[in-house]
């Protein structure tokens, strides 16, 4: 039965790879990113344990304790991002509980992360090299340390499965996870910084690393990764607490999986109930044109839909994360360029906007909306509103740095790259269809093998974008060498230019859409 479920899981992932090329190549440049990763970690691993085995040690068990959360917190936010071996598909097989049990942690084993995770275990256990009897004992915890990550990334799914059923409970823990994920670089800057700053010394680096490694070590998280320094230092108490940490918390792990796997098949999932609007919305408040009736549609989709709202998220993060770029000193000039920035996110964020129609776009077939209206609709609806968060800004950075000179060229900078990205987007969104999150899905979620396809049409547009802003970029660096006088001229430029490209992108779009809405709808359709 395990070789069973594994064979299944593999022939799916090959099946995959027949219906596309870019699924292929996407797996494999996961594939080598993930060799890449381990490559430097087993290095850094081994490298360390020659030095200082105790500390690199307690660096392990830090380390992995992280990858642990990871494996158990991300799924939750991420939720169906691989129901490729969903319990609900097993429900009219009768195959008996702990087999399949037994089957799907097999068959967890075969993915990236999974085989990644296990790779990284063998390697990081090669840094007790200078002690060979702890190798066998590194890999025993390394062992526990995979299951754990599996089995309980499953049993944390599984348990909260009631809980994601609900698809606002889905869509508010999606956009949620924007806000660690972004943070995580701006932390880690800030930490080394504040290290860096303060001068600390190796006793007082190490002190703070074993002092976290110890309470760490005590988590079912850390507790596998701690089991070989445990015994190295010879504490042998420390490493039996360990270990029995690690066998009741694999044990708990299995109970809760298994007692959530048992409601899985014989409770359906429940769809959640969709809320109770009055009147029309936006439809009542925009004119009853095509144009309009688009914009009223996309403004819709920017509040309700979780793959919309998770772009605006990030936006009142950016103060906080241009701050601690901006160092030790916190908010300097180098916040200035926070409202051309969002500019550019949210002008860009229509860049696939068809793609997110799925099935919906066929709306706009069947009643025969022009190119132009599709195309002006949805720059209106972003573009209008991103104006108005543009402008304050733009506003507050100059008054929060006391550069009033500037504030000319950070508007038109700004204007100008709302204008250029929308421009861009709409001709784009209309040529490069590429796979991308479905309708009631997760944001976080990636079709496997859309990394490549979504990679090549971002850049097509970033490069575009760029090159077509040229002019208003130079006018801003000459407006900080020479004189603000340049400023006034880049606002010009900056706003003439922006609202021409949009204007020409949503007309030169309309076209393409016009033309090619077939295969548009082909694409479309293939994809939903």
């Amino acid at each position: 039965m395990v070789a069973h479920f594994v064979r299944l899981r593999l022939m799916i992932l090959a099946n995959t790879f027949r219906r596309s090329v870019w699924q292929m190549i996407g797996y494999l440049f996961a594939i080598l990113y993930a060799l890449f990763v381990i490559g430097m970690a087993v290095v850094g691993a081994v490298a360390g344990g020659g030095v200082d085995p105790q500390l690199t040690g307690q660096i392990i068990l830090l380390a992995g304790a992280l990858a642990m959360v990871a494996w158990w917190v991300v799924p939750i936010f991420a939720f169906g991002t691989d129901a490729t071996l969903d319990p609900q598909r097993f429900v009219s097989f009768g195959i008996p509980r702990r087999q399949l049990l037994t089957g799907l942690t097999a068959a967890g084993f075969t993915s990236i992360p999974a085989a990644a995770t296990v790779l990284v275990s063998v390697g990081l256990a090669f840094a007790w090299w200078r002690t060979p009897a702890l190798i066998p004992v590194a890999l025993a915890g390394g062992v526990l340390a995979v299951a754990l990550c599996v089995m309980g990334s499953r049993a944390v799914t599984t348990a909260l499965a009631p809980l994601l059923d609900s698809r606002r409970s889905r869509e508010v823990l999606a956009v949620a996870a924007l806000v660690p994920i972004v943070m995580i670089g701006p932390v880690i800057s800030w930490s080394t910084t504040r290290l860096a700053d303060g001068a600390a010394s190796g006793d007082q680096v190490r002190s703070l690393v074993t002092d976290i490694a110890a309470v760490a070590g005590w988590t079912p998280f850390g507790a596998p990764w701690g089991i070989a320094p445990a015994v190295d230092a010879g504490d042998w108490g420390l490493a039996g607490a360990r270990l029995m940490i690690c066998l009741l918390s694999l044990m708990l792990v299995v109970i809760v999986w298994d007692r959530g796997l048992a409601r899985a098949l014989v409770t359906p999932p429940t769809a959640g109930a969709g809320g109770r609007g009055k009147g029309l919305g936006w439809f009542d408040r925009l004119p009853s044109t095509p144009t309009g009736a688009v914009a009223a549609r996309a403004l819709t989709y920017w509040i309700r839909d979780p793959r919309y709202s998770a772009s605006l998220a990030v936006v009142p993060l950016l103060p906080v994360i241009l701050a601690v770029a901006g160092g030790s000193g916190g908010l300097n000039e180098i916040i200035l360029i926070l409202a051309p920035l969002t500019a550019w996110i949210l002008g860009f964020a229509i860049s696939a906007d068809i793609a997110y129609d799925s099935s919906a776009f066929a709306l706009h077939v069947a009643t025969g909306v022009s190119g132009r209206a599709d195309r002006a609709g949805r720059a209106l609806a972003i573009g209008v509103p991103g104006a108005l968060v543009v402008s304050v800004f733009a506003v507050a950075t100059c008054a929060v740095t006391d550069r009033w000179d500037l504030a000319p060229m950070v508007l038109g900078v700004s204007y100008g790259a709302l204008g250029v990205t929308l421009g861009v987007s709409s001709v784009t969104s209309a040529r490069l269809i590429y796979p991308v999150p479905k309708p009631g899905d997760s944001p976080l979620k990636q079709p496997q093998g859309a990394a490549m396809a979504t990679f090549v049409a971002q850049m097509a547009g970033m490069l575009a974008s760029f090159a077509i802003s040229l002019p208003v970029l130079v006018l801003a660096v000459l407006t900080l060498v020479v004189g603000p006088v340049f400023g006034w001229i880049a606002l010009v430029v900056g706003i003439a230019g922006g609202v021409t490209v949009c204007v020409l992108g949503v007309r030169f779009g309309g076209r393409w859409f016009d033309r090619r809405t077939p295969e548009i709808m082909q694409q479309v359709m293939a994809q939903a």
